[in-house]
């Protein structure tokens, strides 16, 4: 592979300061980590977007959460076609061999790949419709959820479908039959979240009142 290079300087020296502090400081509970192996209390799925970091959100420390991420946090239907469904082998994994307690889904605000959806099913972003386009054919996986919110004005439209994106997610989470299986039998509880990243706010999907409302 002659393409690869060594690390960046800044990199190199922000892994030297982990390893002379944060490491050097709790050397004994990662090396029982790495013996013990994991044990992961909750399944995160979360978006891509750098300024989203559930691990602060929550503060949660190594080995506390299973932790996938996507394009929009989406997770697509349950559909074993032999493809390469990275999202779904993670799902499996967390709930047949983890045996996670909880699957927490996280939207946030300004997402761009929701953007580029509804822009793509406005009509809007051509380029996403092509078949080469991997980020459109994955942003298909959201178009139930704009066809619920298509009668909305262009500025409101955008901000309705992050939270759709959160629910076309968790209705999908309910196609795999390991994850039915196991909410049915109270083994795992399904979460939806938004994040507001600029105001610092955490919203859940709330069942009794069919809607999202404050942490």
């Amino acid at each position: 592979m002659d393409h690869a290079r060594p690390l960046p300087n800044y990199l190199v020296s922000r892994y030297n300061g982990f390893r002379a502090t944060t490491y050097h400081d709790n050397k004994a509970w990662y090396r029982r980590l790495a013996e013990l192996g994991q044990h992961p209390r909750a399944m995160i799925i979360s978006c891509c977007d750098s300024r989203v970091h559930v691990t602060s959100i929550f503060g949660a420390d190594e080995g506390e959460f299973f932790i996938h991420r996507n394009i929009a946090g989406l997770v697509p239907p349950y559909s074993p076609d032999g493809g390469n469904h990275g999202t779904s082998a993670a799902v499996e994994y967390a709930v047949t061999a983890l045996k996670v307690a909880h699957l927490i889904v996280i939207g946030h605000s300004n997402c761009g790949g929701v953007k580029g959806c509804d822009d793509m099913c406005s009509g809007n972003a051509p380029h996403l419709l092509e078949k080469t386009s991997f980020v459109g054919r994955w942003m298909d996986i959201l178009r139930p959820g704009y066809e619920r919110i298509a009668h909305l004005p262009d500025a409101d439209r955008a901000a309705a479908l992050e939270k759709e994106a959160v629910m076309v997610s968790l209705e999908n989470l309910m196609t795999f039959p390991f994850v039915r299986a196991a909410v049915e039998a109270e083994d795992l509880t399904l979460h939806g979240l938004w994040n507001n990243i600029g105001e610092g706010v955490l919203e859940q999907y709330d069942g009794a009142s069919k809607g999202f409302v404050g942490v």
